[in-house]
């Protein structure tokens, strides 16, 4: 075998190895195989079946390709890289594989022709003595060409330069080389000087400028060089001398129809091209400084129509290019004084300074304020304040670093949006952390009122949450960090955790709202008809099938859910293991994503390693005790304890009560809640604030869980701990006298443990209950709920400790300072009494009579006197200053808020005197109220004891303020807020119901109680069912609250009818059309709706039983039966829980269903008796409300109410004919037709709950086509929306679709309750509708004793039509005209006489209208003028 050659052998021993394998004759390892060349092609066929080029030229030709371009278009079929890959054959040649493929090299390349250089001037070298011409260097020629705007190096200068001084030595005179310009050109100059001189002289112009073209010039535009022979010049000089000649034989007019000619023809373009061919002589410069001094002067010559737009077009150009040479001329001039740093001459290579190049160095010009509307790009330093526009910084703080606006200091978004994608780690790191930054200071406002839009919205539109989120991904630590810190800023807002915990211990305060964004675009998008868990099914399956940025476009949380951030947290702690900055943003980050729902805590609980590595990591047993040395610097926040770890697991832990469960028994909770509550917080090897705040949360956890019942049997072990907690209360009290953080965070934690109480008692007061049940075998098909390790003996003792405690605090009430110190925890101590309280009064071991007296003495000891202290007065008095009902603005959305990002709008603080401000009596005396009503719940001769309560004056102000105010719009930021206000109405609102029962005096207050609670009724939020339920068993039908029912009210509404106060409308019923009911008044109707009063409450309550499973849930957290309740959660803010219309929602309900039914095809020939109960109870309550309480039906606008009253007449086929239902029906239909309800109906404005009013009266025209019976009330209400001042639609749909109608709407004119001059006033314009008029009245369809409404106002319209004289078009006048001529020609006298002697409306009249006598002059003399016209018209001619 042959060896190889190896490094170091010699060309020798190549040669060698070379023979040795020769002679050995062994194949080669390689084959060559030299094919022809596809360039030359097959021998003979070259040239075999081309033409011969002509001339002499030289010719490039690509053999094998067509001379003609292929099509391109439609362009070959894509096919796949890789389908043809994967199989190759031996024989196969890669070569020819290419030329197959590559089959359109002829676009680019054809025939290659040598340019034409016949005509061109051949310079020939400078002939010298010596071998080679001589070699010139660049320093011996002076750079004298100056450069203009492009920029060209030193080489390209000199090169230039000596070309320049060149033509100049060899350059014949400037006579010679100044080219004639074309006949066409030559018109054009004539064109020019004619406008200068007068007419005349133009002949004389012409002759003078022809003669001297012919001798001093060329042609300028014809130079011969595309005719390709030597005599080119000379028939370029023939052609010109032919023009010359030719204009001379024109003469003035003829040369001047030949520019018009020309002008029109060609294109402007061209002619603007021939003009700016001039030479570049010093004529030229003439001619072009003539033209900057008068623009105008070519087009003077043009056509008047478009002279002006070209002139105007032309000084604009003129303007555009004078501003754009003068910067481009300022951008030139640079000197030696512009540079910074001067150069030298002995520096290398700068003795020839190129000022072009360094332009950058030079200072910026001073940054200056544009005179303009529009506003300027925003920028920000890398703190990320907003630098205005006129800031000048200096350029070290590295704020210049961009190209766009350079004079300005600061970075764009779009500038850090780049830079955040840079290849540099610093550049990534520091726009994500000015990113951040930003966010941070739009949240808090700052931008609000300097920059228009929403920055925030504008970055989450342009991608930066899944900017921040792909940083999140990145492999290094500062970018990791500075993503997590931007998204933290984006997301959280610590001034809201800050007031969420604020309200922890408030009277429900546990339970929140989630952050789940309110999106109508989305629910409309995706609405669809399904219900309840289909519906949530469904949009569950949507938003995994949708992509990422579409979910993130409604609900930031959930769009990050679907990108798995959590598992990418997971990662950073448990591997990265970032600085503690970092730690708690992320921690931070995962308390909010764990507000956002359910779902989102049951996301989080199954990530995998997630809870497990916080609970290790930061909540450990036991870690380093250097920790809690002062000064220490803790680098990594791993293996050390942490609050904000604490409270996210508190957080997750009110997602649910299997969220609970899972974090006590899987992730060992319970340990840590021996471990940090056990332990004093000074003991804690910690800081001694976030010692503070870990036992504060800690007890805040223990709290959650003790609201489901669980984890109540770590009472009986740290029983002790709590014991000295609340001996150590009054030693608090002792170190409240100055307000420091410390003090507060002490407070906090104390009211912690009062709230941890006051779930562990009402756990406890339901286990006899269960235990009871469980013994029982009664209820064997039902869930057995085991009792709670935790009995009432066990916490019956705590109680006089609170008592003693709250003792001390109420005796701090008049020093305010220290009061807003400690009303945290007096409010948990009052309700921990409330609560107290109620559970024993249900407790079988405990004597009733020894709780009735502890009662008593309760009131007479502490409440009693604490209600007469000048500082409860003063706390009733901020009631209203610091309502968010009586001030709106107090908790509306901030500037920044983003919709897809729910936020309480808390950043920056709460002002003082607002709801959640530090001083707001809203928490303590809610939790007083709370006291007071389980107090008379249980001892209801104490009742009386605080009716001081409802007379102080601030509550009745605040009251009434807070009703007729229209409630903020529901909101994420206004939710929370309105919750707590709503506790404390319906608390007063339930003991003024037991006041009503056993004092004899509270008369004076029912009536604005009353409203308080009918404008609850439709402002409750989800989550308050039960206090809805309350407020309808017991106080919206109570007669009690009701007093006119008894003091006179039907009397006084009969009284008003008689005297018609305030109204001049008719106020009489229109009767009915079986013509036997017997028509009341409504002070009678009155007297029985009140009398049925109980009948009227079970009706609603029955029909809002479709709100049973939520009611289920609120009462289980509003009577403390802890074992029920599922989450913490409160249900999703959609609105309220009633609509605003809810006194009509039977009459709407069973409407609904009616028309179900008969849409299915069910026909409903009787109606039960039930039905006809029904809606008679809605009309009995509406009236009630109308008359006695219409103030609180004034959100509902009165077309609504009418649309709603309406189904009477659609719900079944004679159910408006039942005497009851008629009856209230009329009832309510006086009330509507008053002149106030009049004015403020609007038909035109949508309706809330109803699609379109046009289609709901055409429903109401076709049922009373069909079953009206001519009922004169149904008819009332079809007449109603033919009010002038409404859609001509409406009258034209009666006119002209449902005319057979007209017969059957005979109401009569006594009866109708609506002025008819609503109808005629102003006269109708509509030219159609009058027709439809006219044709109604001549056809007979419309007659005074089928319909006399509707007659009476065709006629007025009619009449006010044919003779009226007003200036109108052509099609109108006709039309008049023709109308009062047929009117004239009637054989009907009386429709006749109506129509042309009609006066004035009058009631009196049984017409309801007046006659002239005779007609008005005026109107005589116009009806002879029309008639006359027509008799002459129609007259016989003769014949001549």
């Amino acid at each position: 075998m042959l060896s190889r050659p190896k490094p170091g052998e010699s060309e020798a021993d190549l040669l060698h190895f070379q023979n040795q394998f020769l002679a050995a004759r062994a194949s080669p390892a390689v084959k060559i195989v030299k094919k022809a060349d596809k360039r030359k092609g097959e021998e003979g066929s070259i040239d075999a079946g081309r033409p011969p080029l002509q001339a002499s030229k030289d010719v490039v030709m690509l053999d094998g390709f067509p001379d003609i371009l292929p099509a391109l278009t439609p362009a070959p079929p894509k096919k796949s890289k890789v389908k043809n890959a994967s199989v190759h054959f031996e024989d196969e040649d890669l070569e020819d594989t290419l030329e197959s493929h590559d089959q359109h090299i002829t676009a680019v390349l054809s025939k290659i022709i040598e340019r034409d250089t016949s005509a061109a001037a051949v310079t020939m070298p400078v002939p010298t003595g010596d071998p080679f011409p001589r070699s010139f260097h660049r320093s011996e020629i002076k750079s004298e060409v100056k450069v203009g705007s492009g920029r060209k190096s030193i080489f390209a200068q000199k090169m230039a330069a000596k070309r320049t001084a060149e033509k100049a030595a060899t350059a014949p005179s400037a006579a010679d080389c100044v080219q004639v310009r074309s006949a066409a050109l030559d018109a054009l100059d004539s064109q020019e000087s004619a406008g200068e001189t007068p007419l005349p002289s133009i002949r004389g112009d012409l002759t003078n400028k022809a003669g001297d073209f012919s001798t001093s010039q060329r042609p300028r535009l014809i130079t011969g060089e595309g005719l390709g022979s030597q005599k080119s010049e000379q028939e370029a000089e023939a052609i010109h001398k032919e023009n010359l000649e030719k204009l001379q034989s024109m003469s003035e007019e003829e040369i001047l129809q030949e520019q018009a000619r020309l002008l029109a023809q060609m294109d402007p373009s061209l002619v603007a091209f021939l003009k700016s061919q001039r030479g570049n002589n010093e004529g030229q410069k003439k001619e072009l400084k003539m033209e900057q001094n008068r623009p105008e002067e070519f087009v003077e010559s043009l056509p008047m129509a478009q002279h002006g737009v070209r002139s105007s077009l032309s000084m604009q150009e003129l303007g555009l290019e004078e501003s754009v040479r003068k910067e481009e001329n300022v951008k030139v001039e640079i000197t030696d004084d512009d540079l910074p740093l001067k150069p030298r001459k002995e520096w290398i290579h700068m003795d020839n300074v190129e000022f072009e190049k360094l332009e950058w160095m030079k200072d910026l010009p001073s940054p200056r304020q544009k005179k303009t509307k529009e506003g300027m790009q925003a920028r920000f330093s890398l703190k990320g304040e907003l630098i205005p526009a006129d800031a000048d910084l200096p350029t070290h703080l590295g704020l210049h670093h961009h190209g766009e606006e350079a004079e300005r200091a600061g970075y764009s978004l779009q500038e850090l949006f780049h830079l955040s994608r840079s290849q540099v780690t610093q550049q990534r790191t520091l726009a994500l952390q000015v990113l951040g930054r930003i966010v941070q200071k739009a949240r808090a406002g700052e931008f609000a009122s300097s920059l228009k839009g929403s920055v925030l919205r504008l970055l989450l539109d342009a991608g930066f949450l899944f900017l921040l989120r792909f940083s999140l991904d990145d492999a290094v630590d500062n970018v990791m960090a500075a993503s997590v810190g931007a998204l933290r800023a984006l997301l959280v807002s610590l001034d809201d955790e800050k007031y969420l915990d604020w309200t922890f211990s408030w009277y429900q305060g546990m339970a929140t709202f989630p952050f789940v964004p309110n999106n109508e675009e989305e629910e409309e998008e995706e609405e669809e008809e399904l219900n309840g868990t289909e519906k949530s099914q469904d949009k569950k399956l949507k938003d995994e099938n949708k992509p990422d940025p579409d979910v993130a476009r409604y609900d930031v949380v959930k769009g990050l859910l679907k990108t798995r951030i959590q598992h990418r947290l997971r990662y950073i702690l448990e591997v990265v293991r970032p600085v503690p900055t970092v730690v708690l943003d992320i921690l931070h980050i995962l308390t909010h994503i764990a507000r956002h729902s359910s779902e989102a805590c049951s996301q989080l609980l199954d990530c995998p390693r997630l809870i497990e590595t916080i609970v290790r990591e930061f909540l450990p047993t036991q870690w380093d005790p250097q920790v809690a040395e002062p000064g220490f610097l803790l680098t990594s926040l791993h293996g050390v304890a942490c609050a904000s770890a604490m409270k996210f697991i508190r957080v997750l832990a009110s997602g649910g009560r299997n969220a609970t469960a899972r974090l006590l028994n899987k992730f060992e909770m319970r340990s840590r809640l021996s471990r940090f509550i056990a332990e004093d917080p000074l003991d804690l090897l910690l800081p001694r604030e976030e010692a503070i705040r870990l036992s504060t949360e800690a007890l805040r956890f223990w709290a959650v869980a003790a609201g489901y019942g669980q984890a109540c049997d770590l009472y009986s072990d740290l029983y002790p701990v709590l014991v000295r907690i609340l001996q150590s209360l009054p030693e608090l009290l002792s170190t409240c006298a100055g307000r420091s953080p410390m003090v507060e965070l002490s407070v906090q934690r104390a009211a912690a443990v009062v709230t941890l109480l006051i779930h562990v008692t009402q756990t406890a007061g339901y286990t006899a209950e269960l235990q009871a049940k469980l013994s029982s075998n009664s209820s064997e098909d039902s869930v057995q709920i085991p009792p709670p390790p935790v009995a009432w003996n066990q916490v019956s003792g705590l109680q006089p400790f609170l008592e003693t405690s709250l003792k001390k605090l109420l005796q701090e009430i008049s020093h305010t300072e220290t009061w807003q110190t400690l009303q945290p925890l007096t409010t948990a101590c009052v309700i921990y009494l409330g609560v107290y309280y109620s559970a024993c009064s249900q407790q079988p071991s405990v004597n009733p009579i020894d709780c009735l007296e502890e009662l008593e003495c309760l009131t007479s000891q502490v409440l009693q006197p604490l209600l007469s202290q000048p500082a409860i007065q003063s706390m009733w008095d901020l009631l209203r200053p610091c309502s968010a009902l009586c001030n709106p603005l107090s908790c509306s959305p901030a500037p920044e808020s983003i919709i897809s990002i729910s936020s309480l709008s808390c950043t920056g603080g709460k002002p003082p005197l607002s709801l959640v401000g530090s001083k707001s009596p809203f928490p303590f005396l809610t939790a007083l109220l709370f006291l007071i009503n389980s107090i008379t719940d249980i001892h209801k001769g104490l009742t009386s004891k605080y009716s001081s309560v409802l007379g102080f004056r601030g509550l009745k102000d605040y009251l009434h303020q807070s009703w007729q105010t229209g409630p903020p719009s529901v909101t994420p930021s206004s939710a929370w807020i309105l919750r707590h206000e709503y506790h404390l109405q319906y608390f007063v609102l339930a003991l003024a119901q037991k006041m009503a029962g056993a004092c004899p005096n509270y008369t004076q207050h029912a009536s604005l109680h009353h409203c308080v609670a009918m404008a609850l009724l439709s402002r409750l939020l989800p989550g308050s069912e039960h206090l809805a339920h309350k407020v309808l068993l017991d106080l919206a039908f109570n007669p009690e609250f009701l007093p006119e029912g008894k003091a006179g009210g039907p009397e006084a509404a009969d009284f008003s009818d008689i005297l018609h106060l305030g109204t001049s409308a008719k106020l009489a019923q229109p009767g009915s059309a079986t013509a036997v009911f017997s028509k009341v008044t409504r002070g009678a109707l009155l007297r029985e709706s009140y009398q049925n009063l109980p009948s009227i409450r079970s009706c609603y309550l029955s029909h809002f039983v479709h709100l049973q499973p939520t009611l289920m849930h609120s009462q289980a957290s509003y009577q403390g039966r802890n074992y029920l309740i599922q989450s913490m959660l409160l249900p999703e803010v959609r609105g309220p829980i009633l609509p605003s219309d809810w006194p009509f929602f039977p009459l709407i309900s069973l409407y609904n269903k009616v028309t179900n039914a008969e849409t299915h095809g069910a026909v409903l020939n009787s109606l039960p008796l039930d039905l006809v109960n029904t809606v008679t109870w809605n009309l009995q309550w509406v009236l009630l409300l109308e008359t006695w309480r219409d103030k609180t039906l004034q959100s509902i606008p009165t077309a609504a109410k009418l649309a709603r009253l309406m189904c009477v007449f659609l719900t079944g086929c004679d159910l408006f004919l039942e005497a009851p239902i008629h009856r209230y029906t009329a009832g309510l239909l006086s009330v509507y037709c008053q002149p106030k309800a009049l004015d403020s109906l609007n038909l035109d404005a949508p309706l809330p709950g109803l699609a379109s009013f046009h289609d709901l009266y055409r429903s109401l025209l076709e049922q009373f086509e069909g079953v009206s019976f001519g009922d004169p009330l149904f008819g009332v209400f079809v007449l109603l929306p033919l009010q002038k001042r409404f859609s001509v639609h409406l009258r034209l749909s009666v006119f002209g679709e449902h005319t057979n109608i007209l017969r059957a709407l005979g109401v009569p004119l006594q009866q109708f309750p609506v002025p008819l001059k609503r109808y005629t006033s102003p006269p109708e314009d509509n030219l159609n509708l009058l027709r439809l008029y006219f044709r109604t009245l001549v056809t007979g369809a419309l007659r005074h004793t089928w319909c006399p409404v509707l007659y009476v106002v065709a006629v007025a319209h009619v009449n006010s039509f044919i003779f009226s004289q007003e200036s109108a078009t052509q099609e109108t006048d006709a039309a008049r005209k023709s109308m009062l001529r047929k009117t004239w020609l009637l054989v009907d006298e009386n429709l006749k006489k109506h129509l042309l002697y009609y006066r004035l409306l009058n009631a009196e009249n049984p017409m309801g209208f007046d006659l002239y006598e005779q007609l008005p002059p005026m109107r005589l003399k116009y009806l002879q003028m029309v008639t006359q016209k027509e008799n002459k018209e129609n007259a016989p001619t003769l014949d001549s």
